[in-house]
């Protein structure tokens, strides 16, 4: 058996009491009995049993987080700023991933409170009745990077409909006419939200959509790819790509290439989100600006609020986007 609590109090000469309240860090004992207890602690290699202490206070220390998929680039920096802010507030994560699968989703957030976990982190496709059914347990709930089209669950994002509608903007009143839009489902939040803003966008500078230039895909490179050359063979073809992902970028830009085309002289393209990648490929790449490790820190530090139940001013939380301009597209 390993060491326990009971063998510290008897090896320091002290009730499991002081024990306790030594570990948890309580004010309420004398400087050299705190002292005796940690050296105690440290000779024995005593680990407190989380599980136990989290029956005892009702409290795991302990945060679920679904991602859509972890070996994103976008998501591992969002998930380095949960990680940071959790750290600072002596929290330990538990992270997910959902393959923006609902089913996945749900089944992970249900797995999650049955863990007893004291707050959750979701960021997913979209919020079903199904999602906010799960949601009105007693655990708090912050999306993150997702929003809530009934605006009643805690969100930290930024405006996604804005930020798109200011990149087509952009292009055109460089004057394209012809500006395609690659995209992942425009079912999901994220994905309708952009779709918004290109059309928005196209309405205002008087520019009819095209629906051929919109290219729906799975959100992968490959897939994106392959949409594209069939866009590109288009007459005529389209003179700008606005990618709901910088990701979806990059595979504009070789599709581009590959046609024997260049960017930006022929093609200009605008990525979304500019993650790492956006500067590992030349051209480098323009890019809608989404603070990702903001955004999961804030979100994390949001959550410990709400698990304290601290004052909150705000439960939805608007992060400011910029446009990042590299190589893919033409000085203004």
């Amino acid at each position: 058996m390993g060491v326990t609590i009971y063998d510290v109090a008897r090896e320091a000469g002290v009730s499991m009491a002081t024990v306790s309240r030594v570990i948890n860090g309580s004010a309420n004992v004398k400087p050299s009995t705190r002292k005796k207890v940690l050296r105690v602690i440290e000779e024995l290699g005593y680990r407190p049993n989380a599980v136990a202490r989290g029956l005892a206070s009702k409290k795991t220390t302990t945060i679920g987080v679904i991602l859509p998929d972890i070996s994103s680039v976008f998501f591992a920096e969002l998930a380095r700023g949960i990680e940071d802010i959790a750290t600072m507030y002596h929290y330990n994560i538990i992270l997910t991933n959902s393959d923006q699968n609902i089913d996945k989703e749900l089944k992970l957030i249900g797995n999650l409170l049955e863990k007893q976990v004291d707050g959750l982190l979701f960021l997913g496709s979209q919020v079903t009745e199904e999602h906010r059914r799960l949601f009105k347990s007693p655990v708090p709930v912050v999306l993150v990077a997702t929003q809530d089209p009934k605006g009643e669950l805690p969100s930290v994002h930024i405006d996604v409909r804005q930020a798109a509608y200011d990149a087509v903007s952009y292009l055109l009143k460089k004057g394209h006419r012809r500006i395609a839009f690659l995209s992942d489902r425009l079912s999901t939040s994220l994905g309708r939200g952009r779709y918004e803003g290109y059309r928005q966008a196209l309405a205002e500078g008087g520019v009819e959509v095209d629906e051929t230039l919109i290219v729906e895909v799975p959100p992968h490179y490959e897939a994106a790819l392959k949409g594209m050359k069939t866009v590109l063979a288009l007459q005529p073809r389209p003179t700008a790509i606005f990618a709901a992902s910088d990701e979806l970028a990059i595979a504009a830009v070789h599709a581009v290439q590959d046609a024997g085309l260049s960017v930006p002289d022929d093609v200009e393209v605008i990525g979304f989100d500019n993650t790492r990648i956006a500067q590992m490929v030349r051209p480098m790449l323009t890019s809608v600006v989404q603070p990702m490790y903001d955004i999961g820190a804030v979100a994390m530090r949001l959550l410990t609020k709400l698990i304290q139940n601290e004052d909150v001013p705000t439960k939805t939380v608007v992060l400011p986007h910029r446009i990042e301009f590299r190589q893919s597209t033409r000085p203004a």
